[in-house]
């Protein structure tokens, strides 16, 4: 009897099982005609009895996730039939997390029984206008990238146009504009790129936590001090990812001139933000080397990093962080500015299923939903009063989470530096080339202005 748990750690568990069987089923890492591990063997893993187990898996035959196969096991069930109607969703695996997905479909399926939602894993290395093309997805999650991407190659018509909803942050539709006005996706959840930190760290060092007064300087001698050798790095992000690096360029307040005036970036402030981007990482004459995006978050959780540039997204991988954290405003250089975080949902154009993926849409982007996202989440909603609901939280939550509301005057994307993802990708090219020390600054800047007068003179000439 000493070692029965609490209710509250009891209830916790089997949230987790249930939660974590939902999001297997969901993601399709358990498909339909698999069977669940015994009852026994889920016990063991999520460290409760053979009743509670019983129990979970009695609101799993509830949704019409799995079945029970008398004297086999528990099933993954199919809940189309003949009267029902397929709708396909396409999303990153991430999604399933970041939105507790798992949840939102199954309570879809108990709103509309008649429509079935099959989740299709996309691929980072294939873009949103390739998957639209297939015709394959009824409805699809987009990014800001991925819509720049549909804007700059004339293929927004791929998309039904979409009505707007007044609850939701006007700048995010802002974010999924054309020149034309047209509005072709409906905002799901964001996140500004933030300064996320160990406290524990900071006070060991007697340090004073970020602010919003912070400068990349201050940054750089609070990292030398927070840094151990051997042992944990000051600072660190995943240098690649389009979601990070730019910042420093849009911190520079340069853009690109317009029309056919050509691109001067060796006069501009670029290349000095290119520099400050690799210093900021430098620890003993090296940039610190990882392969993956999540590798910033994953050495945080580890205590192997004090700081780290990330998204309200990714914080969801601190979830089980067994320490204090909190978050602040990126640092900046000229004036405050931050890189705007965006996914938004598409419906195909061509779809068969305009319909139920329009009902599918709607109960995403609706209240509940998006209050399920802000409660059950780090991410937030796109609809303002789920956004800033306030109440009990079920999770650990950063002291400063509402921040996102106060430094909205902050946000920026990649329009805001008249560059185009083709001239984003160029960029960072010939970068990865420096911040390795395999071409000096002159010859970098040289190589990054060919390449976008190239990319310009192309984009005039099939104007």
């Amino acid at each position: 009897m000493a070692n029965r748990p609490s209710r509250a750690t009891l209830s916790k568990r089997m949230d987790d099982m249930v939660r974590s069987i939902r999001d297997e089923i969901v993601s399709g890492k358990r498909k339909v005609g698999d069977y669940l591990p015994s009852e026994r063997e889920l016990g063991k893993l999520y460290c409760i009895s053979n009743k509670s187990v019983r129990h979970c898996l009695d609101v799993l035959v509830g949704e019409g996730l799995i079945e029970k196969i008398p004297k086999v096991g528990n099933r993954i069930a199919d809940g189309a039939d003949n009267n029902s109607i397929t709708i396909r969703f396409g999303c990153h695996l991430s999604t399933v997390d970041e939105t507790d997905l798992g949840t939102l479909i199954s309570q879809f399926h108990k709103q509309y029984p008649r429509i079935r939602v099959q989740t299709m894993m996309l691929e980072h290395y294939v873009s949103v206008r390739q998957t639209l093309e297939t015709g394959i997805m009824d409805v699809v999650t987009v990014n800001i990238p991925n819509y720049r991407e549909l804007v700059e190659s004339d293929a927004l018509d791929l998309l039904e146009p979409q009505q707007p909803n007044r609850d939701i942050y006007p700048y995010l539709y802002k974010a999924f504009s054309s020149h034309q006005g047209d509005m072709r996706v409906q905002p799901l959840t964001f996140s500004p790129v933030v300064l996320c930190y160990n406290r524990d760290h900071f006070r060991e060092k007697n340090m004073l936590e970020p602010d919003s007064s912070w400068t990349w300087e201050d940054l750089k001698r609070a990292s030398a001090q927070l840094a151990i050798p051997n042992e944990r790095y000051g600072f660190y992000f995943y240098l690649l990812s389009n979601n990070r690096w730019p910042v420093f360029l849009l911190q520079s307040g340069m853009k690109l001139p317009p029309g056919d005036e050509p691109a001067r970036i060796c006069d501009g402030t670029w290349m000095d933000m290119l520099r400050l981007c690799r210093d900021t990482l430098v620890n003993e004459t090296s940039v610190p080397l990882f392969y993956e995006e999540a590798d910033a978050e994953k050495l945080f959780r580890q205590g192997k990093v004090s700081m780290i540039m990330t998204t309200y997204f990714s914080l969801n991988e601190l979830k089980k962080a067994d320490f204090e954290y909190d978050i602040a405003p990126l640092p900046y250089i000229e004036s405050p500015k931050t890189l705007l975080v965006a996914i938004g949902l598409g419906i195909h154009a061509r779809s068969e299923q305009k319909e139920a993926a329009q009902t599918f849409v709607d109960f995403l982007t609706s209240y509940s939903s998006q209050l399920n996202i802000r409660q059950r989440t780090l991410s937030i909603p796109a609809l303002k009063p789920a956004a800033e609901w306030i109440g009990s939280e079920t999770m650990y939550r950063p002291l400063r989470y509402p921040m996102h509301r106060d430094i909205v005057p902050t946000y920026r994307t990649y329009s805001d530096m008249n560059v185009t993802m083709d001239m984003l990708a160029a960029i960072l090219g010939e970068a990865k080339l420096y911040w390795a020390g395999l071409e000096s600054e002159q010859t970098v800047c040289v190589k990054i202005e060919q390449a976008l007068n190239e990319l310009r003179a192309a984009k005039t000439t099939l104007s």
